[in-house]
């Protein structure tokens, strides 16, 4: 990185020793894992060149927005709607998590049996290692569940500027009463925080904006239901989370252009796996940067993930907002539609997430189901069983995984894995 970055990060008040630290572990991640595979498509490319820049030019980007009077804004979950904030003017960044960071400084702040990923993003900000954070105007927190909800609290003492978005637990009409005012709720945030006031052309320029990201996405996803898969679970997976820092518009083109070369690799029957290997669908707990231990041991074993059920993928692209709506009203109750949608572990019952598994399965002709938890997710945690049950009772394998960000129980987790993959072979 060049020493112009350096000064940026020094500006934000990162710590450089750390952060140097932190970036070395993170090339050398990338180019064990993902440098190392043969025959990649050559649209990764892109996504090489976003990773190597993923604190450089792409934070640059958001100083440059900052200076030009746009704000932004940071965010930990799918369920704050990036459509209001580009309707403000606004950039929506996915902020840092998937890794251990700090974790002493973290303790003296959180419980230790705190999930990884809320003890993950806390590392990020006390290590000072997270230009995403220190960039933000506002971060959003979301109350999904209650692990984040008591977080906020003290999160709220670290932070110069933080908005907290309750959300439903419970589908009903008065949940979806719930999701209306507080998108509403935060559309005046974002009105009054930008000086922006969000008519319907604004409004309707952000839904296509991630209507067309979502598409792109969806298309990559379609292509990976061939046999043999024409790309790797692995990149696919890095392309969702990247999703969450690029730039919208260069994105999707990116998106677009690798799919023109994939479907090309599905003609010629090329695939990143040969015909016939073990096809894997992921399921349960989102996968932020650089949390690719998991995929990497299943692909590594040689299999191919075609699918996960995810916010960092099918779950956070499966529904688009109709944009077919004249006035802010129509626009506004078309986004709360679409988010009402999304079936999070949060919510209770919840009976279309195992729906959504079980169509999965055979949507990606998929051949067994490695469910995915981190430690101390109760959500995900107490619906793994009842949804490990329900596909079992079908006849549809499935090996459930509950693991940290650590590497510490990779031996135990490749062993499980291989005798799974043995088992669907």
């Amino acid at each position: 990185m060049s020493e112009d970055y350096r000064a940026m990060w020094q500006d934000l008040g990162l710590d450089l020793a750390a952060h140097d630290q932190l970036l070395a572990v993170l090339g050398a991640g990338y180019k064990q894992i993902f440098l190392a595979q043969e025959d990649r498509p050559k649209g990764m490319e892109y996504f090489n060149f976003v990773v190597s820049q993923v604190h450089g030019l792409r934070i640059k980007e958001l100083q440059d927005a900052k200076q030009a009077g746009r704000k932004i804004i940071g965010s930990f979950c799918v369920f704050v709607p990036e459509e209001i904030v580009l309707a403000a003017d606004g950039v929506l960044v996915g902020l840092c998590s998937g890794a251990d960071f700090a974790m002493e400084e973290v303790e003296k702040v959180l419980p230790r049996n705190t999930c990884a990923l809320i003890k993950s993003a806390f590392g990020f900000k006390l290590g000072k290692v997270c230009p995403y954070l220190e960039s933000a105007d506002l971060i959003v927190g979301e109350n999904t569940c209650d692990g984040k909800k008591k977080a906020y609290e003290t999160l709220d003492t670290l932070v110069p500027s933080l908005y907290v978005m309750d959300l439903p637990q419970v589908k009903s009409e008065q949940g979806k009463e719930l999701l209306a005012s507080e998108y509403e709720r935060f559309k005046k945030a974002m009105e009054e925080l930008s000086g922006v006031v969000i008519d319907a052309e604004r409004l309707k320029k952000g839904i296509d904006l991630v209507n067309a990201k979502r598409k792109a996405l969806k298309r990559l996803y379609e292509l990976r239901k061939h046999d043999p898969a024409p790309i790797s679970g692995l990149d696919a997976l890095l392309i969702t989370q990247v999703s969450f820092y690029d730039d919208p518009v260069r994105f999707t083109n990116a998106v677009n252009a690798l799919c023109d070369e994939l479907e090309e690799k599905v003609k010629a029957g090329q695939g990143a796996r040969p015909k016939g290997a073990p096809r894997v669908l992921m399921s349960g707990c989102p996968m932020a940067v650089p949390n690719w231990k998991v995929p990497w041991i299943i692909e590594s074993a040689g299999a191919v993930i075609v699918g996960e059920e995810s916010c960092v993928g099918e779950r956070g692209v499966r529904n688009l907002v109709d944009d077919s709506g004249a006035s802010v009203e129509q626009l506004m109750a078309a986004i709360v539609e679409r988010y009402y949608k999304i079936d999070c572990a949060i919510f209770t019952p919840n009976p279309d997430r195992p729906a959504h598994v079980e169509e999965m399965f055979r949507d990606y002709n998929a051949q067994g189901v490695i469910h995915y938890c981190l430690q101390f997710c109760q959500p995900y945690q107490m619906e793994a069983i009842p949804v490990e049950n329900r596909l079992k009772a079908k006849g549809l394998p499935t090996l459930r995984l509950e693991t940290d960000y650590s590497a510490e129980d990779a031996g135990q987790l490749q062993t499980r894995v291989e005798a799974f993959l043995e088992m669907l072979s």
